[in-house]
């Protein structure tokens, strides 16, 4: 039998049209595909004749004289096949028949990933090993629970349900749109929300994509929107432009961005300038939130400034969303129109996004000027036009999975045990930043108010591109970012460094203050390394991989790692 030919019996034809087969004879039809089931995939004849004897619940017929009923040997084993004599009209499948049907779509859908794709799961296997055994400082990292990640990889990844609940496209979707839902009144109830003053949409696919999806919802192509530069710690979602004006997020693409900067002598936002520019830029969004600011948001004097501009306030809470979960960190919803965030970082759900957007009647905030809000019954229009930019506008279907999943990790942010959790994330961070500052070391800002700080390397010489690379050959994981020195110029020497996923392994203060040691005596390798061969490209770096400092200090950090235990699965 050809590979068309073995498409046909799984029922995935190819798209091109193929000749019928002839007719054949029912016995011999049925033992060549149960041989094609071994040989297509590799199964031994015992796995076969097991799938084959789980089934095997059919008993004897009486075979009336239209009938005829044939003993034969298939796989070794005797079997009774009872057909019909040939006749005009179309005839049932034989038992024989359907057995071997159910057999072939029980080794494609059942096989498991080690025998499916072998390769794979290999280099998984490894991944695994690799998280087991590193430190993983990146803030925006994190390890998700046993229950999240089944759900991640559950049926629900079969389903079609573009649009929102109750007004699908596709019929079916019946349970979906009630897991949904269940994901949106738990966003809701994390945070503190009553739904007639918020709605919120849980289909976005990333906080990039949520963000882009607030912008076209709300503005023209070419209108205005303001954010933090990133060297300053923002995010490139909110709008960035190179140095030499090249745009390089669709946010800058689409629409005009002008961004604020922090204080380069403090590291702290410089509301006076903020101010200044937003007055004379006068953008339709200001933004508030970025990547890598170690410090608490000053809300009020952004709502202040928003009003004053005539501007919507929106907030990413990307990085601090658990933080604002559980009221370690300034609450955005009290004085911000739209709040969106991921939902894989400190809220240790799956990769994805949600939008948060203000509904009901506007109030008349007497304390500033409001040139964006009046008295009377003036009702949010945020919420059609956000649904309808997600969908249709810029996605598809939504990843049910992931909605399933996210309501998980939603429903374990309302909890006290989490709010444990994120208290101990903020001291962790603080335990870090204490014992960098003690053996010297430069934070921007001098320290943090969240769960991450950022180390200015410059004072040894370093960019945090060197550095990040020497840490991933101890098996540490940090990333580089720009920072602003203090005479203005955007420097490459940052690295940031955040306690979310290490916390999650159950690590306290003492961990972290031996995690700074780690990290310094990194940073002392790859400057020694820098003195001795000069500027670290790409091959010299690879050189010193076997150096003994390095495996000296690979070899501490796994024995390290090893013993903290791993959510979600054992090695």
């Amino acid at each position: 039998m050809d590979r068309a030919q073995s498409d046909l019996s799984l029922g995935f034809g190819s798209s091109h049209a193929l000749p019928l087969p002839p007719p054949r004879n029912p016995i011999a039809d049925d033992s060549i595909t149960l041989q094609l089931l071994e040989q297509r995939f590799d199964a031994p004849r015992s796995r076969t004749r097991a799938v084959l004897d789980k089934d095997e619940n059919f008993e004897d017929e009486d075979v009336d004289g239209d009938d005829q009923r044939e003993d034969f040997i298939l796989l070794g084993q005797p079997m009774k096949l009872k057909r019909s004599r040939p006749s005009s009209s179309t005839s049932s499948p034989t038992p024989c028949k359907r057995l071997a049907r159910r057999s072939l779509v029980k080794a494609w859908g059942n096989e498991p990933l080690s025998e499916a794709d072998p390769d794979l799961h290999e280099l998984m296997e490894k991944e695994k090993q690799r998280q087991f055994r590193g430190i993983e400082l990146i803030a925006s990292e994190n390890f998700v629970c046993r229950a999240v990640m089944e759900a991640l990889g559950s049926h629900l990844t079969n389903k079609y349900s573009e649009g929102m609940p109750g007004a699908r496209y596709y019929t079916g979707n019946n349970y979906i749109d009630q897991i949904e839902t269940l994901c949106q009144e738990r966003a809701l109830q994390a945070f503190g929300l009553h739904h007639e003053q918020w709605g919120v949409n849980v289909q976005p696919y990333s906080c990039t994509s949520a963000n882009f999806a607030v912008f076209a919802g709300l503005l023209s192509p070419g209108e205005r929107i303001m954010g933090l530069d990133s060297p300053s710690g923002g995010h490139m979602s909110h709008g960035y432009y190179t140095p030499g004006g090249k745009k390089v997020s669709g946010a800058s693409i689409f629409f005009e961005s002008f961004p604020y900067k922090v204080d380069p002598r403090t590291g702290y936002i410089d509301y006076e300038k903020l101010e200044e520019k937003a007055l004379d830029f006068r953008p339709k969004i200001l933004i508030c939130g970025g990547s890598s600011y170690p410090r608490d948001w000053e809300f009020p004097r952004f709502r202040f400034i928003a009003d004053k501009c005539g501007a919507v306030l929106m907030f990413d809470m990307a990085q601090i969303s658990g933080l604002v979960a559980a009221k370690e960190a300034p609450n955005p919803f009290e004085y911000c129109d739209i709040v969106t965030s991921t939902t894989h970082k400190s809220l240790r759900g799956p990769r994805g996004g949600i939008i948060f957007y203000r509904r009901g009647f506007k109030a008349n905030k007497k304390q500033s000027i409001n040139l964006n809000q009046c008295e009377g019954n003036v009702q949010y229009d945020f919420e059609e036009k956000i649904n309808f930019s997600v969908f249709p506008s810029l996605q598809g279907g939504p990843h049910n999975n992931h909605i399933a999943a996210l309501a998980i990790a939603l429903k374990q942010a309302a909890s006290p045990e989490y709010k444990l959790y994120m208290r101990q994330v903020k001291k962790n961070a603080k335990a870090l930043a204490s014992a960098l500052i003690s053996r010297k070391c430069k934070l921007v800002t001098g320290g943090t108010d969240n769960h991450l700080l950022l180390w200015d390397l410059t004072p040894l010489g370093l960019t945090g591109k060197v550095y990040e690379k020497v840490c991933e050959m101890c098996h540490i994981t940090v990333n580089k970012v720009a920072i602003f020195s203090e005479n203005g110029v955007i420097s490459p020497g940052g690295v940031r460094i955040g306690s979310p996923a290490m916390t999650s392994r159950g690590c306290l203060e003492q961990d972290f203050e031996t995690m700074a040691e780690f990290l310094y005596r990194a940073a002392q390798i790859a400057s020694a390394a820098l003195r001795e061969h000069g500027k670290l490209q790409k091959e010299p770096l690879k050189s010193i991989y076997h150096c003994k400092d390095i495996a000296d200090l690979r070899n501490q950090v796994e024995a390290f790692a090893s013993k903290f235990a791993m959510p979600a699965f054992e090695i």
